[in-house]
């Protein structure tokens, strides 16, 4: 297949539902569930809590995107007409020079045991250190499947933290999940095993839940985007220097990753998976061992004169449970993107968060960015003024023209229009 498809942007929804399914291998009929029947306020209340009825934002594609050598198609859920305009881009120039490559670590997550009142911290740390097959026995008791299918419990680690006048001892249960995101699993075996620390240990038991600084479970991605591409190699320059301004300063490094996370938020909420945990796991991992918070991604120059970006952060996305495996939209999100593991998942939603980057920073290195932004939201503000489906068109071509985006500017306009006719 070859995700490049000129022209969707021109095609009916249904023309685009033809040929991304054609495209993407897949019946037309599981696109059905991006309906907004397609999940109905019956089964959201299954879901959630005191349920109203469900709430529909847009699930588009993205397009462009080579993976490892093989052309992918991506869902992502979002109100923001230029963040999925802003992947394909992204991913359009990577293609030139081979596209990502990516790899990951283990799908390894972490529970926190705290423990309060203990006399001998440094001691009671090294009791549980010589307890560990016994804890980890235990541990792993509570999800033997876990480890029929190839995870289960690898590790116990033991730390101590201080803050103000308190010494805390925090046990940590280091957990293959496999293809599960891995919250309920290693809940329940904080849950389980945290008596038996406490008894250990001389202390009491405050917490006993997961830790959302996923560092253990990392996803990579990595591009060469070619210069002349990019629009040449004073392009090239300005996105280092765009870069370092974010590596080096915490205003611009948390727009530089608020970008990033544009492109990342958007396919884990198509999928079903937790956004929540994704973006707070990515912005502490954005502090790292500096201790200041810094860009995520980095851009440097090789040795021909092309830019190579790279990025790595945690990924604890998965494949079963939860509303990937609840949501029809979630599960028609899943097969168009073809994985078949919640690495490959982690991997390729790594390099759309690296695509919406990269066509972030060419753009603010060049043209600035709201010549392409403001142009991609003419549309919602045509719609606020309120354009009907056959005046959209010629407001935004105006708007555009006038380089005006404002509501006022809109509703003249379209009162202009009107009038002409």
């Amino acid at each position: 297949m070859s995700s490049r498809i000129p022209g969707m942007r021109d095609l009916s929804i249904s023309e685009r539902r033809a040929v991304v399914a054609e495209t993407a291998g897949i019946d037309v009929a599981e696109l059905a569930a991006f309906d907004a029947g397609g999940f109905d306020g019956e089964a959201a209340n299954q879901l959630s809590e005191n349920v109203l009825g469900t709430f529909a934002l847009p699930v588009g594609v993205a397009a462009n995107l080579t993976v490892n050598g093989a052309d992918v198609l991506v869902p992502m859920v979002t109100e923001e007409a230029s963040v999925i305009a802003a992947a394909s881009n992204g991913a359009r120039i990577a293609r030139v020079l081979g596209g990502f490559h990516t790899s990951s670590t283990g799908p390894i997550m972490q529970a926190q045991i705290q423990l309060v009142d203990v006399v001998d911290p440094h001691a009671a740390r090294l009791r549980l250190l010589e307890a560990r097959a016994e804890l980890v026995e235990l541990a792993a008791a509570q999800d033997p499947k876990l480890a029929e299918v190839g995870g289960g419990v690898r590790d116990l680690l033991v730390r101590t933290v201080g803050f103000e006048d308190q010494t805390y001892l925090v046990a940590h249960l280091v957990v293959d999940v496999r293809d599960a995101m891995g919250a309920n699993a290693v809940n329940t075996m904080a849950e389980a095993v945290a008596d038996r620390v406490a008894e250990i240990a001389g202390g009491r038991v405050v917490l006993r839940i997961l830790t959302n600084k996923a560092d253990m479970r990392l996803a990579r991605a990595r591009a060469v985007l070619d210069a002349e591409a990019l629009g040449g190699p004073l392009v090239v320059d300005d996105m280092v220097h765009a870069y370092k301004l974010a590596a080096g300063d915490p205003y611009r490094a948390a727009t530089h990753n608020k970008g990033i996370m544009n492109g990342i938020s958007a396919v884990v909420l198509a999928t079903g998976n937790d956004t929540r945990a994704v973006e707070a796991g990515a912005h502490s991992h954005a502090v790292g061992s500096a201790g200041r918070y810094t860009a995520l991604s980095t851009f440097e120059k090789d040795a021909d004169g092309n830019l190579v970006a790279t990025l790595e952060l945690p990924m604890p996305v998965g494949l079963v449970g939860g509303a990937t495996k609840t949501h029809p939209g979630a599960r028609a999100a899943v097969a168009l993107t073809g994985v078949s593991s919640a690495a490959e998942l982690a991997e390729l939603i790594t390099a759309v968060g690296l695509a919406q980057n990269i066509a972030a920073l060419r753009v603010l290195a060049s043209e600035g960015v709201q010549r392409g932004h403001m142009s991609l939201h003419a549309k919602n503000i045509a719609i606020a003024a309120g354009a009907g489906p056959d005046e959209v068109g010629p407001v935004v071509a105006r708007l555009i023209a006038d380089k005006a985006f404002g509501y006022d500017n809109a509703a003249a306009v379209l009162a202009e229009l009107r009038r002409g006719r």
